[in-house]
Parts: C-alpha cells; structure tokens; sequence
C-alpha cells in the first residue's frame, strides 16, 4: 500500500493541477468509499489552497448494486430533485468538481439491460443541466482513479488480494507521474508536448480524416471551425486545469452527418458496470446504421437508444499507440484509463468547446454548425499498432497524422 506521503503527493497534484481549485471557491468530490484515504489527503490540501465548502459526494457499490436488484423500475427513472439540486446547485455557485473514478467493472453483471438503460437515461435528463456545466468549461472539473479491491481484481485476476491492490497503486501513481521528484512539473512538460500537437493541428485545418487499419475503414468529416484541444483547458473565469489525469489525447468533434464506414473496438467497453466487447459498427451520413458485439450486444442496443444522439459520435480522439498506458500491457477496464491507450471515438455528445464559439451558441445552433447533443457520451477504443490516420485538406490532400500507430506529424 502507499506511504501517507506518496497519497499527499497524489492528492496535492489532483487539487492543483488537476481541478486546480482556487481560492475561497467551493469543491464537490465525488469518490467511492474505498478511496476514503486517498479523499481525506484530497480534502486536505483542498482546504490547504484556500477552497471553502468542501463537499464529499460517496458511493458504495454494494449499495449501488442492490439498489438495481431490488428497486421499483419507476423509483429507477426518477431522479429525486433534492438529489439533482445538490449537484446543479454547486456548479451554480462556481465550485469545481473533481471525480475519483475506480468502477468494479463487473459491479451490475446480471442486472436486466434495460433497468440499467432506463436509469442512465433518467440521470442524464436530470443532471444535463450540471453535465453542461463541465462539458463547456464553465468550472473546472477533473477526473482522477485510484485502486478499489474489484478493480485490481479484475486487472490482475491470478494475484492475491493485497499483491493485486499494490500492482495497481505502482501502476497508477507511474502513469500520471506521481512516481517522479516533481510532478506538476512533470505535468507541465507534457501538457507542452500535448499542447504543441493540438496547436500543429489547428493549423492544419483539415476538412476530414481517414482511419485505416485491419478493423477499421472509416471517414470522419470535420465542421467547419472545429478546434483541437489537448492538455489542459480554461474555464470560463480564466483557471487553467486538466480535466483527465491520466491524458495523451488530442481530441475534437466530429460533423454529427459526416461519418462514413465501419470501426471495431480495441479494448472493452465497460458501460456503467456492464462489459461490452468484440464490436462493431457500421455509419452512414453520420449514424449508426448497423452493429455487432460478441459480448454485451443487448447493453450495446439500449446505449445506442438512449436518444436520437447517441448513434452519432461526439468526439474523436488521437494517441500514439506507445502512449504509458499502453506500455503497461494492460487492460484497465477504466475507460479514463484505456482510452488515453488508444485513438478513441465517443458515442454521443461532443463538447461544445470544440467549435469556435460552440459554447455561447443555443442547441440549435450547434446542431446545424454539426455538434452533435445527446445524453450520453461514451468512449470507445478502437486505436492499435496497425492503425494510419489521415488528414485530408481543403484542396484534397492526404497527409499522415498516425502511422501505424505513432505520430507521423513534426509538430
């Protein structure tokens, strides 16, 4: 198990360089209860900094999932308003949110497919007002992970309890660079390298990209001022933070009508407690016309009925295929983990803050610039060692961006 110190550190990193809480600014954190230890250094320094009202949201998966045993399915699609004004409210004062993220993946196994589709869909209605919030950078938020029992389990399914636990911690603290002497300074350096991509990509303008490998053939249109984002962000007040911690991403949005093609998975999808696996789907104008899993296919089919929305990607993401994450030869089935393993897409909303001035335009608006609005936004990983990325420019140029998994840009 970590030292108390090596936790401060980690927890120092997650308040100033992750949420980057300020001064007399509230914060809500959300955490599962076996990441109490790790929450009270979080705590901690947040009050260090000069945070007020700070605020533990946790969970208890044992809770969790006998709620979804023995609930009325009427109680599961309706969100308490109580619950919801908690939530909003904070956002509404200018607090920060930061989320220690470490689901079981296997929490909701066995559950019917569509009490967990139709309490998803009830909390996304609900909480679309705060999830707003945080997708336009209206405040800061972060999302950090730490080893639960289950989940290191689940990585490490052959080693003991407590050897499974350590594996996991040694894992995590090397990938967001707790391991080093400095790591905001750390932190720094490869938000400059992120940021010098996403800058080189910006520039570049491209009208579309091609994605080509031996589980993928697809064209993805690109909306007319779409931006690249990398690194850290700003919110609206001007605070600079990182909103994944892990992150080895570029991303932006797609056009919601311009995708065309097909596109497998990569690693497993873990939805809300439920594996889906082995893959595909096939676009047309943008939208899923067609899909296939080997595992999960049912869980697959309610996602994709959240809303008129989620058959269309919302984001699309870049990462070298030698990225830390996936150095470690693991599966984390952690989608903050995994996706920063692989070139990734997103079912679902994009972030408005990836159009030139998406963020101050109405629904409407986004909608006809080509943003795509939904419920839901779930990420998938579908990069891998054999996967080239194209850009195409105005004039219909090919340029490679990935090749065979790696950069091939001079940023």
């Amino acid at each position: 198990m970590p030292t108390e110190a090596t936790l401060k550190k980690y927890a120092e990193l997650a308040v100033k360089v992750g949420v980057n809480v300020q001064k007399e600014q509230p914060i809500f954190i959300n955490a599962p209860i076996e990441a109490r230890d790790f929450v009270h250094h979080v705590v901690e320094e947040a009050y260090n900094v000069g945070a007020e009202n700070v605020t533990v949201n946790w969970s208890d998966e044992v809770i969790t999932r006998k709620k979804y045993e023995n609930e009325p399915l009427h109680v599961l699609e309706n969100i308490p308003d109580w619950l919801v004004d908690k939530q909003t409210g904070h956002v509404k004062d200018g607090g920060c949110i930061l989320t220690v993220y470490a689901p079981n993946p296997d929490l909701l196994d066995g559950i019917e497919p569509e009490r967990i589709a139709k309490a998803n869909k009830a909390a996304g209605e609900a909480l679309s007002e705060y999830r707003e919030y945080m997708m336009s950078d209206r405040i800061q938020w972060s999302i950090v992970s730490v080893p639960t029992e289950k989940w290191a389990a689940k990585i490490y399914p052959d080693k003991k309890e407590e050897e499974a636990m350590d594996e996991l911690w040694k894992e995590i603290f090397k990938i967001v660079r707790v391991d080093q002497e400095d790591p905001i300074k750390a932190w720094e350096d490869h938000n400059e390298t992120l940021h010098d991509i996403r800058d080189y990509l910006n520039e570049k303008k491209y009208v579309a990209l091609e994605y080509q490998s031996a589980t993928t053939d697809l064209r993805i249109q690109l909306p007319k001022g779409h931006i690249w984002a990398g690194g850290t962000a700003k919110s609206v007040k001007g605070v600079i933070f990182n909103p994944n911690m892990p992150t080895e991403e570029v991303f932006t949005a797609p056009h919601r009508e311009g995708v065309e093609g097909t596109v497998r998975n990569t690693k497993p999808l873990n939805y809300n407690g439920n594996l889906i696996d082995d893959f595909k789907l096939t676009f047309k104008d943008g939208k899923v016309v067609d899909f296939e899993a080997g595992k999960g296919e049912e869980t697959l089919k309610h996602l994709l009925d959240t809303d008129e929305g989620a058959v269309r990607l919302g984001e699309i993401a870049l990462v070298p295929h030698s990225s830390p994450i996936s150095q470690s030869g693991l599966i984390f089935f952690n989608t903050l983990y995994d996706e920063n393993a692989s070139c990734h897409l997103a079912l679902g909303q994009a972030y408005p803050t990836n159009l030139e001035n998406g963020e101050n335009m109405s629904a409407d608006e986004q909608k006809e610039a080509g943003i795509n609005k939904s419920l839901i936004h779930e990420d998938f990983m579908m990069g891998s060692a054999d996967l080239t990325v194209y850009g195409i420019t105005e004039n219909g140029d090919k340029e490679e961006i990935l090749k065979d998994g790696e950069w091939a840009i001079h940023s």
